[in-house]
């Protein structure tokens, strides 16, 4: 791995590591540990426990340089008026558009992130060469190879573990040497699917696990859902920044977009590819974006749903939590 300076901080998985990397600075995705507490500045301000969360940890000391969020939800663009206003942090908005398809929305995105480098040079970074770029990218895309590669050798909660660290530390972070058995196929195989999750949420993928299921497809924002896509490599030697472009904006699907087929088409392919007997529907309270979701999920999707909405305190939640699910996958076996 390049060796890196000032930490920047984002938790969106449409700011790409790379370009904050190719910059000499430290990219770190934030997965916030928990809601952090209701007494907290942001919990004053009254935005959902995801970004609660996130802002206590941007905000915790001066191990940061820089956040980066992005226009993608209410409540991030929420989150970015409360540090411009009560913090010293320097902060950066980067407007991703919901639409999609057309040339105007993916030059918009690309002129975004020449944006978002000047505040990247602004503060503490350096300008990259094509160079320098491709290679951060080819070494991230080794990474993701990797991780996807080795699901079906890890479980639900390993595998979001190393998804996690990656997005935290870098390539460098992947553990790697997945070699060992397959994951035993006797359990019930199961997706989850929603915004992200904060790692004391990631105890859920234990309770599955215990209760005679497997998560085969971790769909939530922190999960195989949130990386980008593939590198073409070709197209990588043309224009670097185009291909970066590409793979985030072109590749990740969401619920934010306008249209959102691209995200129900995904999704389908990854069922019907790993065999998915039953969903796992898991969004925040406040989170109005998945909220609107579900109703069409159940329609579009003729698999089992378990919808389970959380106020983002699992410890008190997670009873609760795991008789559900508990039940549900009785339902299905």
């Amino acid at each position: 791995m390049f060796a890196l300076s000032k930490t920047v901080l984002y938790t969106c998985p449409y700011v790409p590591a790379e370009w904050i990397a190719a910059h000499g600075l430290r990219p770190c995705r934030v997965i916030p540990d928990s809601a952090g507490t209701v007494f907290s500045l942001a919990g004053r301000e009254g935005v959902c426990p995801y970004v609660r969360g996130f802002l206590a940890e941007v905000t915790d000391g001066d191990r940061a340089g820089a956040v980066v969020m992005t226009t993608v939800c209410d409540q991030m663009r929420r989150a970015f008026d409360i540090v411009a206003r009560r913090c010293e942090l320097p902060a950066f908005l980067m407007n991703v558009p919901n639409t999609w398809q057309t040339p105007a929305a993916q030059q918009l995105y690309v002129d975004e992130l020449r944006r978002l480098g000047r505040f990247l040079i602004r503060h503490g970074g350096k300008s990259p060469s094509n160079d320098a770029l491709a290679a951060i990218m080819l070494e991230y895309d080794a990474t993701r190879t990797a991780l996807l590669e080795a699901r079906e050798r890890l479980s639900a909660l390993r595998y979001a573990e190393e998804i996690a660290a990656f997005g935290h530390d870098g390539p460098d972070a992947v553990t790697g040497g997945y070699r060992g058995s397959l994951e035993p196929i006797t359990r019930v195989p199961l997706a989850i699917v929603g915004g992200p999750l904060m790692k004391k949420e990631f105890r859920i993928f234990e309770i599955v696990a215990e209760s005679g299921g497997r998560i085969v497809l971790d769909a939530t924002e922190s999960g195989e859902r949130g990386m980008c896509a593939p590198l073409d490599t070709e197209a990588l030697r043309e224009e670097p920044l185009s291909e970066l472009a590409r793979i985030y904006f072109g590749g990740i699907v969401d619920a934010s977009r306008r249209p959102d087929s691209q995200l129900y088409e995904w999704f389908e392919e990854k069922l019907t590819e790993r065999a998915v007997q039953g969903i796992i529907f898991h969004r925040h309270v406040w989170c109005d974006l998945w909220h609107a979701e579900l109703g069409r999920l159940k329609d579009l999707i003729d698999v089992p749903v378990l919808d389970i909405d959380t106020a983002g305190d699992f410890g008190s939640e997670e009873n609760r939590t795991a008789g559900r699910i508990g039940a549900f996958l009785e339902m299905l076996q």
